[in-house]
């Protein structure tokens, strides 16, 4: 499979659906920072590492859906980012599955693209 890097923190999306809809669990794997949280679903305790960026995306592996992602606000400093967008989850006939509004935090990986640190699909969790 193609080895995808994303250059600045906003293309991680577009990384990630592009493996998604190939069926490449590695690779959408390879778009999250070894140290990574992942606050979905969100009523569940964050997935965390690698394998947890892998059980997060597990069940839409047999669907191969679209995830359109339109990023409104990027702050980059050094290393690290904060990334807001708004996204949908699109099945292959055209379905939205789901949408909302996403916080990640993202960090510089080894391969010199950029990671999922923190990912937050629905916004960050509350304190409750």
């Amino acid at each position: 499979m193609t080895k995808r890097i994303a250059h600045q923190p906003r293309e991680i999306a577009h990384c990630v659906s592009a493996y998604l809809q190939e069926g490449d669990l590695d690779g959408i794997a390879s778009m999250f920072h070894p140290d990574c949280q992942v606050f979905f679903p969100p009523d569940q305790p964050p997935a965390t590492g690698i394998a947890g960026a892998r059980a997060a995306f597990e069940g839409f592996m047999d669907l191969r859906p679209e995830i359109k992602s339109d990023v409104f606000s990027e702050v980059i400093i050094g290393d690290i980012a904060l990334v807001r967008a708004n996204w949908s989850v699109v099945a292959p006939d055209g379905t939205v599955m789901a949408e909302g509004q996403s916080t990640e935090v993202a960090k510089k990986l080894e391969n010199g693209g950029w990671g999922y640190l923190i990912d937050c699909p629905n916004g960050p969790p509350s304190l409750a």
